[in-house]
């Protein structure tokens, strides 16, 4: 995974509220059990006509989308089912944060296990994104601070999960990285 410190990009905005799981990355491609090549199925049904033909008038589809890592989503974004194919989706297609106004639980939780970061902000700066696609922003994750132009927000963000984004490690990698710690305490204990 990979490490999580500062992010500066230009924002793509999708407004529409209650963006599920099944919007960010459709039930058909759920068959895989890697994340390479999900990002070109992200928004799958938005992003493309019936031909498979990539609609011209959806936001990142427009060429001032292209390398863009921030997301700006309406509120309530990533709920319904449960499906860790979707931070994938969005990693795999060059996002490293999503910002909204509300983020579902359960998609944040995936997000933050797989290198995504998701911003939850206040009302006023949400509108204020909505309102503004392509501005330039930063998100410092070591200060828990999203920079606009003429101003800083904070955000919180789990301790655990925030060193885990900065050090780049899951939980598995950080538990990994505790290995000789517990070899010791098993080894003392007679384990």
């Amino acid at each position: 995974m990979q490490a999580v410190s500062l992010i500066r990009s230009r924002t793509v905005v999708l407004p529409a509220p209650n963006i599920d799981t099944d919007q960010i990355i459709p039930a058909r491609f759920l068959t895989v059990t890697t994340r390479e090549g999900l990002g070109k199925q992200l928004f799958a049904d938005w992003r493309y006509d019936a031909a498979g033909q990539p609609r011209p008038e959806f936001a990142l589809n427009r060429p001032e989308a292209a390398g863009c890592t921030v997301l700006v989503a309406g509120r309530n974004f990533g709920c319904g089912s449960s499906r860790e194919h979707a931070p994938w989706a969005l990693v795999d297609h060059g996002f490293r944060a999503v910002i909204s106004s509300e983020i579902a639980d359960i998609f944040r939780n995936n997000s933050l296990k797989n290198g995504l970061l998701p911003v939850v902000v206040d009302d006023s700066t949400h509108a204020w994104l909505l309102e503004h696609p392509g501005a330039e922003v930063s998100i410092d994750l070591a200060n828990n601070s999203l920079n606009l132009p003429g101003r800083a927000v904070n955000f919180r963000i789990e301790a655990f999960a925030r060193y885990c984004l900065l050090n780049g490690v899951d939980e598995m990698g950080f538990l990994r990285g505790k290995l000789p710690d517990i070899e010791r305490y098993e080894a003392a204990r007679g384990w």
